[in-house]
């Protein structure tokens, strides 16, 4: 595997996250300036197995950087998790020549370039393009900073109107198995409750921190919840909280996929940028089938084959300033 990359391949799967949009314009622009042939491919590996593959140039990403979503389209392909859409998909990229891939999604898109890149001799780097931000290997990813906030700014005004009322709001955020969403938008709009996949939650405690404030007339309380909760999100956590503590004027707020959309933050853009420039690199000089992230503000290198092993981790350290600023 190597042997010298001239054409490359880009695109984004799995669900989308702001700043795709800036990481495809570098890796398209980092590309041409060293004189190689960049296509885009649409809807992730659909695009692929479908050969819905076309070349890019300078232009083609004149003023994205500041739009959400993805102009190349993302899905999950199921094709491409047989080994006859994986040939299909091997035979497209080989009739146009291309002899290299750059992958901007999450963990699941990175076992299918793992799978993809054992079977054939076409190298791959990842890019962590997920909202998530459970990808080992990396401080961020791409379209969490956006993501978090977007969230900061929906529960800043919840707690407006919660305070208005002296009602408790459960707000649910995203983050099937991952709390980070959660983690990161409760602490900074001072949630009395955070509750993350990640973490067994205590409902009992939950109800006991919850009466006691209410002893103390403090109405007004905010917790936020990840999706992937174990009780099943907010519906399931305010069902319980109702008739354990039925004087409790209890709301359910769910954000949903407003956390998906929007202009990328000034930081997502920057790291999208890096990182889509760095991935071309790593294709120049021959570091094949690695995941490209950013640790202590350096590019850091993960072979694929690790990075879809591992999870990102929520230390205890939050935990406990989670305990302690919500007391």
């Amino acid at each position: 595997m190597k042997k010298k990359v001239t054409k490359i391949g880009v695109l984004t799967s799995g669900g989308d996250a702001p700043g795709m949009n800036a990481c495809i314009r570098a890796v398209v622009r980092t590309g041409i300036y060293y004189g190689m042939d960049v296509y885009g491919i649409m809807r992730g590996y659909t695009g692929m197995v479908e050969n819905d593959i076309f070349q890019m140039e300078s232009r083609s990403v004149a003023n994205i950087i500041q739009r959400g979503g993805t102009i190349l389209k993302t899905s999950r392909c199921k094709d491409f998790f047989t080994s006859e859409g994986r040939k299909k998909a091997y035979d497209n990229l080989t009739k146009l020549g291309i002899n290299g891939l750059v992958i901007i999604g999450g963990d699941g898109s990175f076992r299918g370039a793992q799978t993809f890149s054992n079977e054939y001799d076409i190298p791959c780097v990842g890019l962590p393009g997920t909202i998530d931000k459970d990808i080992a290997g990396t401080d961020f990813t791409i379209g969490f900073d956006t993501a978090v906030n977007t969230a900061v700014e929906a529960i800043d005004k919840i707690r407006d109107t919660a305070d208005a009322h002296d009602r408790l709001f459960i707000i649910e955020v995203m983050g099937r198995d991952a709390g980070y969403i959660a983690l990161h938008s409760g602490i900074a709009t001072g949630a009395e409750n955070i509750l993350i996949p990640e973490r067994k939650t205590d409902i009992e405690e939950v109800i006991k921190q919850l009466a006691e404030k209410e002893r103390r007339h403090k109405l007004v309380n905010i917790i936020v919840v990840a999706e992937g909760d174990e009780f099943g999100g907010a519906d399931e956590i305010a069902k319980i909280i109702k008739a354990r503590l039925p004087m409790q004027d209890v709301r359910v707020c769910i954000l949903g996929h407003i956390q998906r959309g929007g202009s990328p933050t000034c930081f997502d853009r920057l790291i999208a940028s890096r990182m889509g420039y760095s991935a071309v690199e790593c294709l120049m000089e021959g570091k094949f089938n690695v995941f490209v992230g950013m640790v202590n503000n350096r590019m850091y290198f993960t072979p694929l084959n690790e990075a879809v092993k591992k999870k990102q981790r929520i230390s205890e350290e939050w935990m406990k300033i989670v305990r302690i600023l919500a007391s």
